[in-house]
C-alpha cells in the first residue's frame, strides 16, 4: 500500500558565504586593465560621492613604494565607518585623509584621454556591403527574396551551407511565394561573384573554383589549377604530388606554380575583420617587467628587476570634498531634518570607501603575484628563455592565497617585457624530466619541437614517431602521443599535410 504524507526534518550544515565587499574584490580582481577602467567609470556614475582626483594636486601614494604596505596596515588599524543605523556622524577628516586612491601608477595621460574620447569611425559590415551590391544586380522580386535568405544564412567564413529546400520552404511559408531550387542556385552563383569573390560558396572546393576562374595571369597554370580542384580534389587534399604529376603529365616546376596560385586564394571570404573589431582586440598590458643590470658591462646577471603596474587604466579616486560641505550644512540644522538625506550620504560614503579599498587590495594582490612569478621565472625575464615548470599552486603557496585567487589574477592579464608582451598564462606549464633528471618546462620542449619541424625537409616531413626519436636524442623523455598533443596545440598539421614541393 502506497503511503503519502509530509515529513519535517532538520539538517545542520556549515556554509561559507562571501560578504559584499569580498564579492566586489573578487570581481575586480579578475578584470583586465581595460575592464577595470570601464568598471571604475560605471561606479563613479552610480555613486556621486566617488570622484576622480587630480593626481597633481592630491597627495600621491606610490603602491610600488615598500612603505606602502606599512601605510596600508596603519590605515586598516584605524576604525572603519560605523553602520548606517548607529552613529550618524562621519569623521570627514579621516575620510579625506585616508580614502583617496591616487592611482599614480595607473592614471592615463591627457593625450591618451583625448584620443579615447574620440568616437570610432563607422565602417560598413560585410553584410551591409553585400546588400548594397545585391541591390545593383538585375533581380526580380522573387530573386531578391532568395538573395535575402542567402545573405542571412552565411556562416562566419562566408559559406552558404543551408539546404536549398529550407530556403524554398521559408519563402513559401513567410511570403506565400513558391520558388524553385534552380532559382536559389542561380541567385547564389550570382552572389558568389560579388566582392569578396567566392562569398556564398557551398564548400571550399566550390570557393576555390570560383576564384580560380576569375584569376588573371598564366592561363596554362590557371587551367591546370582548375582541373586539379575540379577533378582531382582528393589527391590535392592529401598532397599526393606524384599522382597529380602523373595524371596531368606535368613536372615539379609546373606543379609548384599551380600550388602557389591556389595558396594565394582566399579560403574564408567572409572572415573579414573590420577596423573596429581590430581595435577591440588590442592588448593593454597590466604589468611592465624589466631587468636593469648593475652596470653596462655586467656579465654575471647582477642587477634588479623593475616591476610595476601600467599607469593608464585606473584614474585616481577619492571621496568628494563637496559632500563634506553638504554634510556640515546638514549638521548645522536640526538632527531631525533630512534624515533620508543623511542616510543616503552615509551609505554612498561607505560604498565609495569599500570600492577604493577593493581597488587597493586588487593592486596589492596583482603585485604580489607578479613579483612571485618573476622570482620563479627569473631566467626568462633576464634572457627571454629558460622557462621553468610552474603551476598555479606554486605561486599560491608562496603568496599564501588560494589557487582560485591566483587563477583570477592570471586570467586575461598581460605583461610587457624586453622580449615582447606575454599573457601571464604563458608562464605556467607542466614539467618534463630530461635524461639527466633535470625538470624543464613543456613550453621549452614545444619550442624545440617547433624548431625541428621548421627545419625539416618539406619533401619528406617527419612523422610524430620520428619527432619523438629526435627529442629523445636531445635528452627529452617524451611519448609519441605527447608529441602529437604538443604539435596539435601549436596548430601544426600532420606530416602528410606539411609536405611541400621544393
Amino acid at each position: 500500500m502506497l503511503k503519502t504524507g509530509q515529513n519535517i526534518s532538520q539538517k545542520q550544515s556549515l556554509q561559507q558565504k562571501l560578504s559584499p565587499q569580498q564579492i566586489q574584490f573578487v570581481k575586480l580582481l579578475q578584470l583586465p586593465a581595460l575592464g577595470l577602467e570601464q568598471r571604475i567609470k560605471e561606479e563613479m556614475e552610480m555613486n556621486p560621492v566617488l570622484e576622480e582626483a587630480d593626481p597633481i594636486l592630491e597627495e600621491r601614494v606610490d603602491l610600488q613604494d615598500p612603505e606602502w604596505e606599512e601605510k596600508k596596515e596603519k590605515d586598516e588599524e584605524e576604525p572603519g565607518i560605523d553602520p548606517v543605523d548607529q552613529n550618524e556622524d562621519i569623521d570627514w577628516e579621516s575620510f579625506l585623509h585616508n580614502t583617496e586612491y591616487d592611482g599614480v601608477n595607473y592614471s592615463s595621460s591627457s593625450q591618451d584621454e583625448e584620443w579615447r574620447d574620440l568616437p570610432n569611425p563607422y565602417h560598413e559590415s560585410l553584410l551591409e556591403e553585400l546588400e548594397q551590391q545585391v541591390s545593383l544586380l538585375d533581380l526580380n522580386e522573387n530573386e531578391m527574396l532568395i538573395a535575402d535568405q542567402i545573405l542571412g544564412s552565411l556562416d562566419e567564413d562566408g559559406y552558404f551551407r543551408r539546404d536549398f529546400d529550407a530556403v524554398v520552404d521559408n519563402i513559401a511559408f513567410n511570403h506565400g511565394i513558391l520558388v524553385k531550387k534552380d532559382q536559389v542556385e542561380d541567385v547564389r552563383k550570382r552572389i558568389q561573384h560579388l566582392d569578396p569573390l567566392g562569398i556564398a560558396s557551398k564548400d571550399l572546393q566550390d570557393c576555390l573554383l570560383c576564384q580560380l576562374k576569375q584569376t588573371d595571369g598564366d592561363r596554362h597554370i590557371r587551367n591546370l589549377a582548375v582541373i586539379i580542384i575540379e577533378n582531382e580534389w582528393n589527391a590535392f587534399e592529401k598532397k599526393h604530388f606524384e599522382k597529380l604529376k602523373s595524371k596531368l603529365s606535368i613536372d615539379d616546376e609546373e606543379l609548384k606554380k599551380v600550388f602557389g596560385l591556389i595558396k594565394g586564394l582566399n579560403p574564408r571570404p567572409g572572415a573579414v575583420v573590420s577596423r573596429d573589431e581590430e581595435n577591440r582586440h588590442f592588448i593593454e598590458p597590466d604589468f611592465e617587467v624589466y631587468f636593469e643590470p648593475a652596470d653596462e658591462d655586467d656579465v654575471n646577471g647582477e642587477g634588479e628587476f623593475v616591476i610595476r603596474l601600467t599607469r593608464r587604466n585606473a584614474p585616481p579616486l577619492r571621496i568628494s570634498p563637496e559632500y563634506k560641505q553638504m554634510w556640515d550644512n546638514m549638521k548645522k540644522g536640526s538632527r531631525s531634518d533630512n534624515p533620508q538625506a543623511k542616510k543616503f550620504i552615509k551609505e554612498k560614503v561607505e560604498s565609495a570607501q569599500w570600492f577604493i579599498d577593493s581597488i587597493r587590495q586588487r593592486q596589492n594582490t596583482l603585485m604580489k603575484t607578479m613579483k612571485t612569478i618573476v622570482n620563479l621565472q627569473e631566467e626568462f625575464f633576464k634572457h627571454g628563455e629558460g622557462l621553468r615548470p610552474m603551476i598555479l599552486k606554486d605561486v599560491a603557496e608562496i603568496i599564501e592565497m588560494d589557487i582560485s585567487t591566483v587563477s583570477r589574477v592570471v586570467n586575461s592579464k598581460y605583461v610587457q617585457t624586453h622580449f615582447g608582451v606575454f599573457e601571464l598564462k604563458y608562464f605556467f606549464s607542466e614539467g618534463l624530466e630530461t635524461e639527466s633528471g633535470e625538470d624543464v618546462s613543456s613550453r621549452e620542449v614545444k619550442k624545440i619541437l617547433e624548431d625541428v619541424i621548421a627545419n625539416e625537409d618539406k619533401r619528406k616531413p617527419f612523422s610524430d614517431q620520428v619527432l619523438t626519436d629526435i627529442l629523445k636524442e636531445k635528452g627529452f623523455k617524451v611519448a609519441r602521443r605527447t608529441v602529437s598533443k604538443y604539435r596539435e596545440s601549436m596548430n601544426l598539421p600532420v606530416a602528410r599535410l606539411r609536405k611541400q614541393i621544393i
